[in-house]
């Protein structure tokens, strides 16, 4: 049996799998590659038997999304190691070999993310990971080499090996055994963070998540969801904010909701003022569906909750006041 299993999970993806499908099979020759097919209506399944019999299907009974998805899917995958892969990403070559031996070499090692690229600007990184994720005090997320808009140029200057916070769900290398222990990906979340919220439960645990430079891929983006969709607006303010109600010290998470609630009225208020109504919308429509399910998702809470392990304060204040944008100017 291989050490690895590349899978990818699939929702009327014909034209993907068919461009971005060759480039896995032709540089994962160390691995078992699987297909998870969140009951696609196009001819997904029919392209796969057809052009690329070796394979795996795993065909999952309805679209459950990202995080229920793959939860459903990995229950049929042996392999020790799983990469969870998007179905808009091209690999490289030897992408596979420095992870395996990372998790060979590193017990404490349960998570880790490559570096990833902007596939339609290949010289830069790209928005959904780039090199590695962090999280401020109030649960925003930014990356190295990713802050908000500002996306770096690749000049080597985060070619290294570095402990991070949280890994990207585009390409997420995470052991089968901390996968299982932790129950998978929070299905409520149905898409977008469900990774973050992952990685910061394996940290409570006491696992590391780490990047390394010496696996490359190249990223679409967007091509589920894109940026511009309020849905995607929707998920991601929501799941940040179920993210702090489950992985929270309760006294800290007093502190920071306060403060979240003015921050994110800002943001909406900003899109309002650059005509985009939705999305303004979509923020309050987050906020509501948070009070709504605030019930279920404190119901999650376990008890080891670790506190004041944040890298920064505020990325907002950081980036918006103090004018730094990018990661090196941070810290």
């Amino acid at each position: 049996m291989n050490k690895i299993a590349v899978v990818i999970l699939n929702w009327n993806g014909e034209k993907l799998l068919q461009q971005f499908l060759p480039s896995i099979i032709q540089y994962s020759e160390n691995a078992s590659i699987y297909v998870a097919d969140n009951a696609s209506t196009d001819t997904s399944i029919a392209i796969l038997k057809r052009d690329f019999p070796t394979v795996k299907v795993i065909q999952n009974k309805e679209n459950y999304g990202f995080a229920k998805g793959y939860n459903e899917a990995l229950k049929f995958v042996e392999e020790p190691y799983y990469a969870l892969v998007n179905s808009d990403i091209e690999v490289t070559a030897n992408w596979l070999n420095s992870i395996i031996e990372l998790f060979d070499k590193e017990t404490k090692t349960a998570i880790i993310q490559p570096k990833i690229l902007d596939f339609k600007k290949k010289s830069h990184f790209e928005y959904a990971g780039a090199a590695g994720g962090f999280i401020d005090k109030y649960g925003y997320p930014f990356c190295k080499g990713r802050i908000f808009d500002t996306i770096e140029e690749d000049k080597g200057q985060y070619d290294d090996k570095t402990e991070i916070f949280w890994a990207s769900g585009a390409c997420f290398f995470i052991r089968k055994e901390v996968y299982h222990e932790l129950e998978g990906f929070d299905a409520d979340f149905f898409a977008h963070q469900e990774e973050i919220d992952l990685c910061w439960r394996a940290f409570n645990l006491g696992y590391i998540a780490k990047y390394t430079s010496k696996s490359l891929v190249y990223h679409v983006g967007g091509a589920t969801l894109d940026v511009a969709n309020p849905r995607k607006t929707f998920l991601n303010f929501r799941n940040s904010l179920f993210m702090l109600v489950k992985n929270l010290p309760l006294n800290q998470f007093i502190q920071v909701l306060f403060i979240r609630m003015i921050l994110d009225g800002i943001a909406a208020f900003k899109f309002l003022f650059q005509g985009k109504p939705n999305h303004f919308l979509a923020v309050g429509k987050a906020h509501f569906y948070f009070y709504l399910k605030f019930n279920i998702f404190f119901s999650k809470r376990k008890s080891s909750l670790k506190a004041n392990y944040f890298k920064l304060n505020s990325i907002v204040m950081a980036y918006f006041i103090k004018k730094q944008k990018t990661f090196l100017e941070l810290f």
